[in-house]
């Protein structure tokens, strides 16, 4: 089954010449099923980029997805094409005020970390559509700085300053294999990670209400969980495609900024050579599991989604 997304939407052709299996609104009006509702805050400075990363994984379930994406009213987007938001994107305070509800909702990662989160433009936003999908949305997807957000607000999870930038493929483990959303997944899988903070594993430890799903000696936390999966807080990226972390690389060395070689990306850490994909089957099978999740545990009717 497809995602459903406009046409105009330029991710659309993308997805189309990689045979993933989209719709348009017209389409999925002659199907007779109800699709599942999965809203995108798309917090990234590479906005179309991570559209198409998150359109492709959530385009392999069998289910039918109709996307919707959000945006901050309180923060102006430079990074986006002029009109692109406005078209295609929903404005988060509406959404939150009016109390649509989703089965499915996902936040991303933001350019923001190395700031406290209060000084972030759009936190007051931000923070509304935390408190807002506690009650509206079945089950959230925070990615990286996302998850940050997610755990400082709702748990008071401080973020950590790291020594240097983590950037790279590492490999993660599995601490927790009845995990849905882990089912098919090997005793150890490669992800991405970029990022110069971490979430302090010591206080999410003593938040009886979270589940270290994940964890790693060079990475700390990588997955944690809440209310029984309605809450997942991933701090790398198997989104990103692969070239995004030689884009990241290359884009800091033309600005003179102190950046490594990202780990265990390039053959024998060369950035002549292509790096070697090794995290795509994980992250299709993780969104898979996480969309089949969300399918399986929703109401059919959202309006019968329980309050917390």
């Amino acid at each position: 089954m497809p995602i459903k997304i406009p046409r105009a939407l330029p991710a659309y052709d993308t997805l189309q010449n990689e045979n993933v299996y989209v719709m348009t609104e017209d389409r999925a009006l002659h199907q007779d099923i109800r699709p599942l509702k999965v809203g995108i805050v798309n917090l990234m400075p590479t906005t179309l980029d991570t559209e198409t990363q998150l359109l492709r994984l959530l385009g392999h379930s069998p289910l039918q997805v109709d996307i919707s994406f959000l945006r901050m009213g309180s923060h102006e987007s430079r990074n986006a094409p002029p009109g692109h938001l406005e078209k295609f994107y929903l404005p988060a305070e509406e959404i939150v005020a009016m109390g649509i509800r989703f089965d499915g909702l996902i936040i991303t990662g933001a350019p923001v970390e190395t700031l406290a989160f209060e000084e972030v433009d759009y936190w007051e936003e931000l923070a509304a559509v935390l408190d807002y999908s506690a009650r509206s949305v079945w089950s959230t997807l925070h990615i990286c700085w996302g998850a940050q957000a997610g755990l400082y607000h709702r748990y008071g999870v401080p973020k950590l300053e790291l020594p240097r930038k983590l950037f790279g493929i590492f490999p993660h483990g599995v601490n927790e294999r009845h995990t849905t959303l882990f089912r098919g997944f090997d005793d150890e899988f490669l992800a991405p990670q970029s990022r110069h903070t971490g979430s302090d594993l010591k206080a999410i430890a003593a938040r009886p209400e979270l589940t270290v799903e994940s964890a790693a000696d060079d990475v700390g936390l990588f997955i944690a969980t809440a209310r029984d999966g309605r809450e997942i807080y991933v701090t790398g990226h198997l989104e990103y495609d692969p070239l995004t972390l030689d884009t990241e690389y290359r884009r800091d060395l033309a600005k003179g900024l102190p950046i490594a070689v990202p780990k265990n990306y390039y053959p024998e850490d060369d950035p002549s050579r292509s790096p070697v994909v090794r995290w795509r089957a994980h992250a299709h099978l993780f969104f898979g599991n996480w969309l089949n999740y969300v399918y399986q545990e929703t109401p059919y009717n959202l309006d019968e989604l329980p309050d917390n």
